[in-house]
């Protein structure tokens, strides 16, 4: 079987990464979100859930049976070990998850988001190429501020657990600037999938 034409998405907190891929999605792209994949498995009846109460306890889940998680963000947010032992849960399963998808998919190309692209390894050997979405921090601190109650101290903090912009960007073949409005954000979109159905379409020739 072929293997798909993928592209990594990937980019710091508040860069624009759901509004890119959805922006994709509306051309009829396929997209794979690492973030919802972890949220459906942690969700009520989510393949997560029995292991991580195990690990963590009853009251790391709410009423309902899925991942409280408020409360895991707190632990894990202060406590490096409780973080390596949650993604020791998920990673595998994700990994999973996306293998799974890539497989079953016969579009020209597929988009991979992966907020932690450069941080975490395990994804780039799916990759053709790495599509990093970019704007100026102080933008990204005032989106995260508008969209979650954060305080600045707080978002900044976030951002600085974050691999650095330059690093990311290093690590890029394209770079979408998403510091402007949704149309000029939407032109830049429909050429990149211009550029990258000619990509594929080479690829499979090839």
């Amino acid at each position: 079987m072929k293997k798909p034409y993928v592209i990594g998405v990937t980019g710091g907190i508040g860069c624009g990464k759901s509004t890119v891929s959805d922006a994709f999605a509306t051309l009829g792209v396929p997209v794979i979100d690492t973030d919802k994949i972890s949220r459906n498995l942690t969700s009520k009846g989510g393949e997560a859930i029995e292991t991580i109460r195990k690990t963590f306890g009853e009251n790391y889940l709410l009423l309902d049976g899925s991942l409280d998680r408020q409360l895991m963000r707190k632990t894990v947010f202060k406590n490096k070990q409780a973080l390596n032992q949650l993604e020791a849960i998920l990673h595998p399963l994700i990994r999973k998850t996306v293998h799974h998808e890539l497989s079953q998919s016969t579009a020209p190309y597929i988009l991979l988001v992966v907020p932690l692209l450069v941080e975490k390894s395990g994804y780039t050997e799916w990759l053709n190429r790495i599509l990093v979405i970019d704007c100026d921090e102080s933008i990204q601190i005032q989106r995260v501020m508008d969209r979650s109650g954060l305080n600045k101290t707080e978002v900044k903090h976030i951002l600085h657990n974050q691999v650095s912009r330059e690093t990311r960007l290093q690590f890029a073949d394209d770079v979408l600037d998403n510091s402007t409005d949704l149309s000029t954000l939407l032109e830049k979109v429909l050429s990149l999938h211009q550029y990258y159905l000619s990509l594929a379409a080479a690829s499979t020739n090839q």
